[in-house]
């Protein structure tokens, strides 16, 4: 419940459009940020880097080249990304109310990729860019494995019982210019964030 509330409470307290947690799983003794496939950073990248090989060996480096979002992540305060879903989100409904947005599959000239990335990519396109990971909640996908991450990153209580000012986000307005298209973990390349969007601009090469 405490997980929810927050990501509630952080929504409002940053006039954020969407919040997400921080979802993980357990492949080894070790848990694995999971939700590597949909969400992008701030530098359009994913959250770690997976190599041409589809490795995750590196997936315990989060936020390799991004050091504004990795700072905040080690302080457990929460920051600006591209996308998110990350197994917990709340959203404002004011887009989909008003029909500027909806859930969809990608079209003609867009990189093939997962709803929620997509949802994300029209956000930013309809100007509810305030998308932020709150990394003081922390899930899993199974009662026994949310026990041993609670127990591992600590329940929303712990993080939140000192709370000051330095956890607001300083909004960046414009997206990243590229942004990941992950086909699958072995083609991988970047594309314009509004790929597929706009109209072609007189001129230009087709893709």
């Amino acid at each position: 419940m405490e997980d929810i509330l927050e990501l509630l409470h952080q929504r409002k307290q940053q006039g954020a459009d969407q919040t997400c947690a921080m979802d993980w799983t357990y492949v080894g003794d070790n848990p694995t940020f999971y939700d590597v496939w949909i969400a992008r950073g701030m530098t359009g990248d994913s959250f770690f880097k997976i190599p041409e090989d589809g490795s995750w060996d590196f997936a315990w480096n989060l936020f390799w080249n991004d050091d504004k979002a990795r700072s905040r992540l080690t302080a457990t305060k929460p920051f600006q990304v591209f996308a998110c879903w990350n197994g917990v989100t709340s959203f404002t409904a004011k887009p989909l109310l008003d029909g500027l947005i909806r859930f969809r599959a990608h079209g003609p000239g867009e990189c093939f990729q997962g709803e929620p990335k997509l949802f994300a990519k029209d956000m930013w396109a309809n100007g509810y860019g305030k998308i932020a990971v709150v990394p003081s909640v922390n899930v899993e996908y199974s009662d026994e494995a949310t026990r041993k991450i609670k127990a591992l990153k600590g329940y929303v209580a712990r993080h939140v019982a000192n709370e000051g000012d330095d956890g607001r986000i300083e909004w960046e307005t414009k997206p990243p210019e590229k942004v990941k298209c992950m086909l699958d973990y072995h083609h991988q390349t970047f594309v314009d964030w509004d790929e597929g969007l706009r109209p072609r601009v007189s001129g230009e090469a087709a893709r």
